[in-house]
C-alpha cells in the first residue's frame, strides 16, 4: 500500500477537529451537559444546597452555573467512571431514585 503525501496530511489534520454535543442536542437522557465557556469548577456549598434533591435538566443548569464548571457529567448509580481529572467538569452522582447523592469537581 502506497501512502502519499495530502493522505497523511489528511489523516494528520482529521485529529484536530473536535465535535461538542450541547444539551439542546442530546437532551437530559444523555450524561453530560456542556456550557459555552470554559471555567474552572468550584463545587463548594454545592451539596449543603443539592444533596437529595431529584435530578433534572434545571437542576443540573443551577449546578453548572453556581459551580462555574463547563461541563456537568450525570453518574447514574453503578456506574464507573475513569479517573481522569478535568478542572472544568462537575460530576453529579444520583441513586436509583433519581435523589443527588455525590456531587464533585473532576
Amino acid at each position: 500500500m502506497r501512502v502519499t503525501l495530502p493522505t497523511i496530511a489528511a489523516i494528520t489534520l482529521s485529529g484536530c477537529a473536535s465535535v461538542t454535543n450541547t444539551a439542546s442536542e442530546t437532551g437530559i437522557a444523555e450524561r453530560e451537559l456542556v456550557r459555552g465557556d470554559q471555567g474552572t469548577c468550584n463545587a463548594r456549598g454545592l451539596e449543603d444546597a443539592f444533596l437529595a434533591k431529584y435530578a433534572t435538566q434545571e437542576i443540573g443548569a443551577e449546578l453548572l452555573k453556581q459551580s462555574g464548571a463547563r461541563t456537568l457529567q450525570w453518574i447514574p448509580p453503578r456506574t464507573q467512571v475513569t479517573m481522569d481529572f478535568r478542572q472544568d467538569r462537575l460530576r453529579v452522582g444520583y441513586d436509583d431514585m433519581k435523589e443527588i447523592n455525590r456531587i464533585v469537581c473532576q
